[in-house]
């Protein structure tokens, strides 16, 4: 709520200069996430709509990345445990060799992240500091705000479409690769417009949950039915008459 009230009046151009990062794992066989189905009300599931699990699910990999106005920048995976040592390395590497290609200047820059323990260590304070990023304070409980949690999304959504899964992990991050690079600008300018309507749904909301976070319902008209109203489960979104 705080950090909402301190920002309500921010433009569209202030958040420009924010520089979104987050990381996030990417399964193999299957993504992070709910599927979506359809069904009548009485009706119960059968083998068309429910897709088998696997017992072993032949691993993941952990993706490191950010975004901005103009694009997303460099795409990371994450070799080993995520630890402070490996996250300074990666803004070392990856992160200033990406705003440097891109003629982003420190100054020019709020870098956010959130309060996890390897961004606050001590190492990785005075890494940002010494870099001369400014660094933007950013609240606990965040997922209203951080609009690369709707990057993640779309990157999946994306690797979800191909009609086989990947052979193992080394063509799944290929995969996600070309999809993190092949993301339009467009996409990140809609995520970036939306920070303004974000502060202002938390507002509204008293600093509860708002649309940007909760499962969203949503209302259907398919040719020669009802409306069909959905929520969400744990596995499947199940729609009713």
């Amino acid at each position: 709520m705080d950090y909402a009230e301190a920002h309500q009046h921010w433009t569209v151009d202030d958040w420009k200069r924010v520089v979104w990062t987050d990381e996030t794992k990417v399964n193999h066989l299957e993504s992070d996430g709910k599927q979506w189905v359809w069904k009548r009300e009485g009706k119960g599931l059968n083998d068309r709509l429910v897709q088998g699990t696997v017992k072993f699910r032949g691993g993941s990999l952990m993706f490191w990345g950010y975004m901005f106005w103009e694009k997303v920048g460099y795409g990371t995976k994450i070799e080993g445990r995520m630890d402070a040592d490996l996250f300074v390395s990666i803004l070392e590497d990856e992160l200033q060799q990406s705003l440097e290609y891109d003629n982003k200047k420190p100054e020019d820059v709020l870098f956010q992240q959130d309060n996890d323990p390897k961004h606050k260590s001590t190492k990785a304070q005075k890494w940002l500091q010494e870099s001369g990023l400014q660094l933007m304070e950013w609240p606990p409980q965040s997922a209203n705000l951080n609009p690369i949690e709707h990057l993640w999304h779309h990157l999946k959504t994306r690797l979800r479409d191909y009609e086989r899964p990947p052979s193992g992990i080394a063509e799944l991050w290929e995969r996600a690769q070309k999809e993190w690079n092949d993301i339009p600008a467009s996409v990140c300018q809609n995520l970036v417009k939306s920070m303004p309507r974000r502060i202002q749904a938390v507002l509204q909301a008293k600093g509860g949950y708002t649309k940007y976070y909760k499962p969203r319902i949503l209302y259907y008209n398919m040719e020669g039915t009802k409306p069909f109203k959905c929520t969400c489960t744990s596995r499947i979104l199940i729609a009713w008459e």
